[in-house]
């Protein structure tokens, strides 16, 4: 076998034929190649285009054989493309995405690594800049995702994510069907979710039934002007999250009107306990909730109330059912006289509808606050981003699905 050929196998890389070879001190293995078509495309098209002059020699990086660089090298023609105009441009390479100096095949390769890797691990494996690995993935992004049918969304979720110091959010939109990711932007706003829903098309819009959210104000009002016919599910965690803070508020204002006392040591131990599932209790957390009936009415009181509101979402009685035990558990945290209490029933009265849009529907922001994590460890492993476009494309390379094949014969 040739020298030429065995390169060419060597490379992977379909639509080129090797010239020539040598090896430079200050470079690695260098590989002079051309392309197998005779006529040369636009890369923004790919339409054919007569030839207009041609560019210097380039190299593009490709994978390393053994423990030498490997670099394929090309003088790429300039082509005059009537579709696009303006102007000559780059032909199209059947190795490289325009304006990029590595192959596909060692853009993939860093794809792979970056979903089960750190960046930083990354630089170091394949010898390239950090900034550097933060374009490949987009580009891989770019290449490799599907378009997402956005007529397929049924039921959705819509949160928010701290990809930075300094209050700096994203705003990612989770089919709940398939538990993927579909959608991002930068921003916690209404305006943001209204520019999901502008983007995705009426058709898409039409087939929405049901929208997961965290009892959003921002999201709600987005949600209402462009999906009226949509039902709003407040998530059932963040619901209880309310009653659990409102019965810590009261800990804490028995425990000021009781500081200095041995009743008020008591009180301030019984933070957890108080938050616990029954079930999680150890006995000696259980008596002391149960000294409370005598020692601390208050406080007891509002543990009932936070246990009572659990049980009804632990339950999953029909909406009918709910509707009634969640009017009573209203009624009663209203005439509770705990001022936190007070509180809860009217912020859970004034989106009662959404409450029980759980009881309907049983959807909740669960897998959403899954991708959330997995979201959050690829933001944090990147040790920094600069740009909320470079966090959104680490996110899509990890949390829709995307599937990168290594370049294995």
């Amino acid at each position: 076998m040739r020298a030429s050929s065995l390169l060419r196998q060597i490379l992977g890389i379909s639509g080129l034929v090797v010239r020539s070879f040598q090896f430079r001190d200050d470079v690695g293995l260098v590989c002079a190649v051309e392309p197998t078509a005779r006529r040369s495309r636009c890369a923004a098209c790919g339409r054919k285009c007569p030839r207009y002059d041609r560019h210097a020699s380039s190299l593009w990086r490709h994978l390393n054989a053994g423990c030498t660089r490997v670099f394929v090298e090309y003088a790429p023609w300039r082509v005059t493309c009537r579709r696009c105009g303006t102007g000559p441009r780059v032909e199209r390479l059947p190795w490289a995405t325009a304006g990029s100096r590595f192959t596909y095949l060692f853009e993939d390769v860093v794809g792979w690594l970056v979903q089960h890797n750190d960046k930083t691990a990354v630089t170091a494996l394949m010898g390239i800049a950090w900034r550097t690995v933060g374009r490949i993935v987009e580009r891989v992004v770019a290449r490799r995702r599907d378009a997402v049918d956005f007529r397929g969304l049924r039921a959705i979720s819509i949160d928010e994510l701290s990809w930075r110091k300094g209050h700096r959010y994203l705003t990612l939109v989770v089919d709940l069907d398939t538990q993927r990711v579909v959608w991002g932007m930068e921003g916690k706003t209404s305006e943001a979710a209204g520019a999901f829903f502008a983007e995705i098309g009426e058709d898409a819009r039409a087939a929405i039934e049901h929208v997961a959210i965290d009892m959003s104000a921002a999201y709600r009002k987005a949600i209402t002007e462009w999906l009226p016919h949509a039902k709003i599910v407040y998530d059932r965690f963040h619901v209880q999250q309310l009653v659990g803070d409102a019965v810590d508020e009261v800990r804490r204002i028995e425990w000021r009107s009781l500081q200095g006392t041995r009743e008020g040591s008591t009180i301030k131990g019984l933070r957890y306990p108080l938050l616990k599932q029954p079930w999680m209790l150890s006995d000696d957390e259980a008596s002391k909730l149960a000294e409370l009936q005598v020692t601390n009415r208050r406080l007891f009181r509002a543990y009932l109330l936070k246990e009572t509101i659990c049980h009804i979402f632990r339950g999953l009685p029909t909406p009918r059912t709910a509707a009634t035990k969640l009017a009573g558990w209203l009624d009663w945290a209203s005439r509770s006289r705990l001022a936190p209490f007070v509180r809860v029933a009217q912020t859970i009265r004034s989106c009662l509808d959404g409450v029980l849009g759980y009881f309907e529907t049983g959807f909740t922001t669960s897998p959403h606050e899954g991708m959330n994590n997995k979201a959050r460890l690829a933001t944090r492993q990147a040790y920094g981003f600069h740009s909320a476009r470079a966090a959104l494309a680490i996110i899509d390379l990890r949390c829709t699905g995307l599937h990168i094949p290594l370049p294995v014969r």
